[in-house]
Protein backbone atom coordinates (compact mmCIF):
# COMPACT_ATOMS: atom_id res chain seq x y z
CA UNK A 1 0.00 0.00 0.00
CA UNK A 2 2.78 2.36 0.66
CA UNK A 3 4.06 1.98 -2.90
CA UNK A 4 1.21 2.99 -4.38
CA UNK A 5 1.09 6.21 -2.12
CA UNK A 6 4.53 6.76 -3.24
CA UNK A 7 3.85 6.09 -6.69
CA UNK A 8 0.80 8.45 -6.52
CA UNK A 9 2.98 11.37 -4.67
CA UNK A 10 5.71 11.14 -7.73
CA UNK A 11 3.35 11.27 -10.46
CA UNK A 12 1.27 14.19 -8.61
CA UNK A 13 4.60 16.07 -8.37
CA UNK A 14 5.17 14.91 -12.11
CA UNK A 15 1.89 16.48 -13.36
CA UNK A 16 2.24 19.49 -11.56
CA UNK A 17 5.73 20.58 -13.09
CA UNK A 18 3.71 19.46 -16.39
CA UNK A 19 0.85 22.05 -16.00
CA UNK A 20 0.02 23.19 -12.43
CA UNK A 21 -3.59 24.78 -13.16
CA UNK A 22 -4.40 21.10 -14.62
CA UNK A 23 -3.27 19.36 -11.54
CA UNK A 24 -4.74 21.69 -9.49
CA UNK A 25 -8.39 21.51 -11.32
CA UNK A 26 -7.69 17.81 -11.08
CA UNK A 27 -7.55 17.80 -7.84
CA UNK A 28 -10.74 19.70 -6.81
CA UNK A 29 -12.54 17.43 -9.24
CA UNK A 30 -11.13 15.19 -7.12
CA UNK A 31 -12.27 16.58 -4.11
CA UNK A 32 -14.90 17.12 -4.92
CA UNK A 33 -16.37 13.26 -6.11
CA UNK A 34 -14.69 12.51 -2.86
CA UNK A 35 -16.99 14.75 -1.26
CA UNK A 36 -19.83 13.71 -2.71
CA UNK A 37 -19.24 9.92 -1.53
CA UNK A 38 -18.52 10.78 1.93
CA UNK A 39 -21.78 10.72 3.22
CA UNK A 40 -22.50 7.37 1.58
CA UNK A 41 -19.00 5.61 2.68
CA UNK A 42 -19.14 7.14 6.40
CA UNK A 43 -22.30 5.55 6.84
CA UNK A 44 -21.20 2.20 5.75
CA UNK A 45 -18.35 2.60 7.52
CA UNK A 46 -20.43 3.03 11.10
CA UNK A 47 -22.67 0.02 9.92
CA UNK A 48 -19.85 -2.01 9.70
CA UNK A 49 -18.73 -0.89 12.92
CA UNK A 50 -21.71 -1.43 14.66
CA UNK A 51 -21.45 -4.85 12.93
CA UNK A 52 -18.13 -5.48 14.83
CA UNK A 53 -19.76 -4.72 18.51
CA UNK A 54 -22.33 -7.53 17.94
CA UNK A 55 -20.74 -10.83 19.86
CA UNK A 56 -20.09 -13.53 17.06
CA UNK A 57 -22.53 -15.40 19.18
CA UNK A 58 -24.94 -13.39 18.45
CA UNK A 59 -24.34 -13.03 14.90
CA UNK A 60 -24.20 -16.53 14.30
CA UNK A 61 -27.05 -17.34 16.33
CA UNK A 62 -29.47 -15.27 14.06
CA UNK A 63 -27.29 -16.00 10.70
CA UNK A 64 -25.05 -18.55 11.43
CA UNK A 65 -25.03 -22.41 11.78
CA UNK A 66 -27.89 -22.97 13.88
CA UNK A 67 -30.92 -21.33 11.94
CA UNK A 68 -29.65 -20.99 8.74
CA UNK A 69 -33.52 -20.78 7.19
CA UNK A 70 -34.40 -17.62 9.41
CA UNK A 71 -30.87 -16.08 8.05
CA UNK A 72 -31.70 -16.63 4.78
CA UNK A 73 -35.00 -14.79 5.49
CA UNK A 74 -33.07 -11.85 7.59
CA UNK A 75 -30.66 -11.38 4.62
CA UNK A 76 -32.99 -11.38 1.74
CA UNK A 77 -35.31 -8.77 3.78
CA UNK A 78 -32.18 -6.19 4.76
CA UNK A 79 -30.44 -6.79 1.01
CA UNK A 80 -33.99 -5.67 -0.11
CA UNK A 81 -34.70 -2.51 1.63
CA UNK A 82 -31.33 -1.42 1.88
CA UNK A 83 -29.56 0.75 -0.39
CA UNK A 84 -25.82 0.27 -0.53
CA UNK A 85 -23.53 0.60 -3.77
CA UNK A 86 -21.06 -2.53 -4.39
CA UNK A 87 -18.15 -1.33 -3.62
CA UNK A 88 -19.00 -0.96 -0.04
CA UNK A 89 -21.60 -4.13 0.16
CA UNK A 90 -18.76 -6.85 -1.03
CA UNK A 91 -16.38 -5.87 1.91
CA UNK A 92 -19.48 -5.85 4.48
CA UNK A 93 -19.45 -9.50 3.19
CA UNK A 94 -16.48 -10.26 3.88
CA UNK A 95 -17.07 -8.87 7.07
CA UNK A 96 -19.89 -11.08 7.73
CA UNK A 97 -17.90 -14.15 6.27
CA UNK A 98 -15.43 -13.36 8.93
CA UNK A 99 -17.88 -13.37 11.58
CA UNK A 100 -19.46 -16.93 10.73
CA UNK A 101 -22.16 -16.07 9.12
CA UNK A 102 -23.05 -19.07 5.99
CA UNK A 103 -22.46 -18.50 2.56
CA UNK A 104 -26.01 -18.74 1.33
CA UNK A 105 -27.19 -16.25 4.09
CA UNK A 106 -24.33 -13.55 2.72
CA UNK A 107 -25.50 -14.53 -0.60
CA UNK A 108 -29.17 -13.75 -0.21
CA UNK A 109 -27.94 -10.33 1.29
CA UNK A 110 -26.14 -9.27 -1.21
CA UNK A 111 -27.95 -10.52 -4.23
CA UNK A 112 -31.24 -8.92 -2.94
CA UNK A 113 -29.17 -5.41 -2.21
CA UNK A 114 -27.86 -5.55 -5.71
CA UNK A 115 -31.30 -6.70 -7.54
CA UNK A 116 -34.07 -6.11 -5.18
CA UNK A 117 -35.32 -2.57 -4.33
CA UNK A 118 -38.12 -1.95 -2.21
CA UNK A 119 -36.88 1.66 -1.29
CA UNK A 120 -36.36 2.94 -4.74
CA UNK A 121 -40.30 1.42 -6.31
CA UNK A 122 -41.80 4.62 -6.34
CA UNK A 123 -38.74 6.25 -8.27
CA UNK A 124 -38.84 2.96 -10.33
CA UNK A 125 -42.42 2.79 -10.74
CA UNK A 126 -42.48 6.34 -12.47
CA UNK A 127 -40.41 5.38 -15.35
CA UNK A 128 -41.47 1.70 -15.97
CA UNK A 129 -44.79 1.59 -14.67
CA UNK A 130 -45.90 -0.32 -11.64
CA UNK A 131 -46.97 -3.94 -13.55
CA UNK A 132 -42.92 -4.06 -14.94
CA UNK A 133 -41.40 -2.65 -11.35
CA UNK A 134 -43.36 -5.47 -9.40
CA UNK A 135 -42.57 -8.28 -12.12
CA UNK A 136 -38.92 -6.63 -12.05
CA UNK A 137 -38.78 -7.13 -8.04
CA UNK A 138 -40.35 -9.91 -7.75
CA UNK A 139 -38.60 -11.75 -10.60
CA UNK A 140 -34.65 -11.13 -8.74
CA UNK A 141 -36.62 -11.76 -5.62
CA UNK A 142 -36.54 -14.87 -6.62
CA UNK A 143 -33.51 -15.55 -8.30
CA UNK A 144 -32.49 -14.26 -5.09
CA UNK A 145 -33.48 -17.08 -3.42
CA UNK A 146 -32.77 -19.96 -6.20
CA UNK A 147 -28.89 -18.27 -5.97
CA UNK A 148 -28.44 -18.61 -2.08
CA UNK A 149 -29.84 -21.64 -2.15
CA UNK A 150 -27.52 -22.94 -4.64
CA UNK A 151 -24.53 -21.47 -3.01
CA UNK A 152 -25.98 -23.34 0.50
CA UNK A 153 -25.93 -26.28 -1.45
CA UNK A 154 -22.82 -26.06 -2.91
CA UNK A 155 -20.82 -25.07 0.28
CA UNK A 156 -22.42 -27.75 2.03
CA UNK A 157 -24.80 -25.86 4.16
CA UNK A 158 -28.11 -27.15 3.39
Amino acid sequence: MLGLYIVTAVLLVISFISDREKTFNGIKIGLEKFRKILPNYLKILIFVAIILFFSEHLISEYLGQENSFLGVLIGLALGSVTIMPGFIAYPLAGVLVEKGVLYMVVAAFVTTLMMVGVLTYPLEKEYLGPKATLLRNSGSFLVAVIISLAIGFFYGEI
